[in-house]
């Protein structure tokens, strides 16, 4: 029974750091980042402050509706009707209703319930552009971690070399074959390969701990991340030109269309200015009545008051401008100039996406070719270190030589990962340009 106990805690306790360690692929780390990014969030509060000016521009087209009340009171000595003077408390009683509906203002309300869904629409742009810059920093936070994970790799395969060669030169010094000189070389050699392996978990937590926060994760604790098989996806060459790239990215990216929104936008602006030139035509109606009560007068009932004193009204006013010192006119050529801001923005916005691409393509061809020239100096370094790992153990080379080679083995193979994934990254957003999906 005690073993059966022994066994079955054993193997709880194998199980509890796999089961409360998530694994997170790219595309979920992403998605996460989305739905909790702060600056997301404020673009998602302005693009809902859009929606309502779209809501209140659509709404100036409803009627509007007033009601009034008022009551007043009067003191003192007035005219009569029989040229005399007399002292009279008066108590007043109004109610009113009216509404009043604009038939026609140079059909600014038109424009403006355009002008404000072209608004709205630049911001979910400006929201999607936003969405794209932190898929790029999740993106590029993720295969940092990667590449750390096999730093650590590289680093224990390091140091598992180290203390095979120290077994090897401990046998070798109990035999008298090597020197106690030696021995504490490669007891030393070690002990340094401990310290890197340790550095280089380190830079794998701290690298997972940049990715949490770019995820808005409290704790890098129990959070981890899928690796991928990415050798297979370095094995595609770059097919596309930069003008091809281009001609995809600037009909479907949100900084290009945010601006061209903005740049329509403004046409509207200038025909809202425009519109005050217009005679303004509206539609009034309105209905009310009143109670007084006069001291020392007889005063009619409540009832009778309020219908003898009702009163309709309906009627139309047509205001033309004539002069308003100007302040049209600067109004459309303030709006003109705006326009013109956004007609270079936009066009700098163009030119600013195709230097992007440029790089972005020179980069990955680069980087293409870095990565095939660091596979093979990786292979000749190996190579290389093998042949003198066979002379060290058998006496024909001294532990400098061996030293000299597994460093530049490890370098080379250092160079390799960088190389591989740099050559990832470049080739993603180069995809990016083209609006496929950030995903491994």
């Amino acid at each position: 029974m005690k073993l059966k106990h022994i066994l079955f805690i054993a193997s709880a306790t194998a199980l509890l750091p796999v089961q409360a360690q998530q694994k997170w692929d790219l595309r979920q780390c992403i998605d996460h980042a989305i739905a909790n990014n702060l600056n997301i969030k404020l673009q998602e509060a302005q693009r809902d402050q859009n929606k309502v000016e779209v809501s209140t521009a659509r709404n100036n087209f409803l009627p509007d509706l007033n009601g009034s009340a008022s009551h007043s009171f009067n003191f003192g000595r007035s005219l009569q009707s029989d040229n005399t003077y007399k002292s009279l408390n008066t108590q007043n009683t109004g109610l009113n209703l009216s509404t009043s509906i604009p038939l026609f203002n140079g059909l600014q309300r038109i424009n403006s319930v355009a002008l404000s869904k072209l608004n709205l629409q630049a911001a979910m742009e400006d929201l999607n552009k936003a969405k794209e810059d932190i898929s790029i920093q999740v993106a590029s936070a993720y295969l940092q971690v990667l590449f750390n994970e096999e730093l650590v790799k590289v680093a224990n395969e390091q140091l598992a070399l180290s203390k095979e060669m120290l077994d090897q030169k401990t046998a070798f010094y109990k035999n008298g074959k090597a020197s106690q000189a030696e021995w504490y070389e490669a007891k030393a050699r070690v002990a340094q390969d401990e310290l890197s392996a340790v550095q280089a978990e380190n830079n794998r937590r701290l690298a997972l701990l940049d990715l949490s926060q770019l995820l808005e994760l409290p704790s890098p604790d129990d959070f981890g991340i899928v690796s991928p098989a990415v050798d297979s996806l370095t094995s595609l060459s770059i097919q596309t030109s930069p003008a091809e790239v281009y001609a995809e990215a600037v009909l479907t990216k949100p900084a290009i269309k945010a601006a061209q929104y903005r740049l329509e936008g403004a046409d509207k602006n200038i025909r809202i200015a425009k519109g005050a030139y217009y005679p303004q035509l509206s539609f009034g109606a309105g209905i009310s009545t009143s109670f007084y009560n006069v001291s020392g007068m007889e005063n009619g009932n409540f009832g009778s008051q309020l219908r003898d004193n009702f009163s309709q009204y309906i009627g139309l006013s047509l205001s033309i401008p004539i002069f308003d010192r100007f302040s049209t006119r600067n109004r459309v050529r303030s709006a003109r100039i705006q326009q013109h801001t956004y007609y270079w923005q936009l066009e700098e916005s163009k030119k600013t996406l195709y230097k992007e691409i440029q790089q972005a393509y020179y980069n990955a061809v680069n980087a293409e070719t870095q990565y095939r020239s660091s596979r093979t100096a990786d292979e000749a370094a190996q190579a290389s270190f093998l042949l003198m790992k066979e002379k060290y153990a058998n006496g024909k080379a001294n532990a400098t030589e061996y030293n000299e080679s597994r460093t530049a083995w490890m370098k080379a193979v250092s160079d390799r990962l960088q190389a591989k994934y740099d050559y990832l990254f470049r080739t993603k957003i180069l995809d990016f340009y083209r609006g496929i999906p950030l995903t491994l």
